[in-house]
């Protein structure tokens, strides 16, 4: 895989985020691998579950790996560095003023938007 770096970086921006804002697969992870690696919506968000697998998307991630749509090895690596980074995104954000959280966190969700809306 040519993508490691890239793809343990996503893991780790989407689990700081995660801890800091709560969020993680759908919001950062989807939108980077689709725009950043020109993965398929559905490869993305296959490996995307695969990732989070236990036990929330389990089902839904295998019916993804039936079908061709997920990248193990990334899922397998953004796991490890989401597990990591969380911790930290989580000790950060109960460090900033809330007021500066929401708008912090409206603003990742605004540029996330016109991003995907853009995109051809």
């Amino acid at each position: 895989m040519k993508h490691i770096a890239v793809i343990a970086l996503i893991g780790a921006a989407a689990g700081m985020l995660s801890g800091m804002f709560g969020l993680g697969g759908a919001i950062v992870i989807i939108p980077a691998l689709v725009l950043g690696l020109g993965y398929s919506q559905q490869m993305a968000q296959g490996t995307t579950l695969a990732m989070i697998v236990m036990p929330i998307g389990a089902m839904a991630a295998y019916q993804y790996y039936q079908n061709g749509f997920v990248d193990l090895k990334a899922a397998l690596i953004m796991a490890a560095f989401f597990f990591a980074a969380s911790y930290f995104g989580a000790r950060l954000a109960t460090q900033i003023p809330r007021d500066i959280m929401q708008k912090s966190f409206a603003v990742l969700l605004a540029a996330i938007a016109v991003k995907m809306w853009l995109q051809k």
